[in-house]
């Protein structure tokens, strides 16, 4: 782990090269955010958000690093995986949302 290590922006846990990452488009690419904004997260971070929420909840309510951390269930995973170390990775705890 580097100091100038990325730091998740949901989790708050640096993500070292070696580690899973992926880019969240804050608007979904399917509903316009094709070319927006994207944020680095934990693989497992970016993976809770879309067993969480559908692409319309995404773009409507939950386009912003804020709002995805202040959804009940967002914010009680966060709490569980902050105190995993930064290269933990496991299936998302909570399955995949309903369709």
């Amino acid at each position: 782990m580097s100091v100038s290590d990325p730091i998740c922006p949901l989790c708050g846990r640096p993500i070292p090269p070696h580690v899973r990452q992926s880019l969240h488009h804050l608007i979904p690419k399917l509903k316009g955010g094709k070319g927006g904004p994207t944020v680095l997260l934990h693989h497992i971070c970016h993976t809770e958000i879309h067993a969480t929420f559908t692409e319309a909840e995404l773009a409507r309510d939950y386009n912003t690093v804020d709002t995805l951390r202040g959804h009940p269930r967002m914010a009680g995973f966060l709490k569980w995986v902050a105190k995993r170390p930064p290269e933990f990775h496991s299936r998302s705890a909570g399955g995949r949302r309903k369709r």
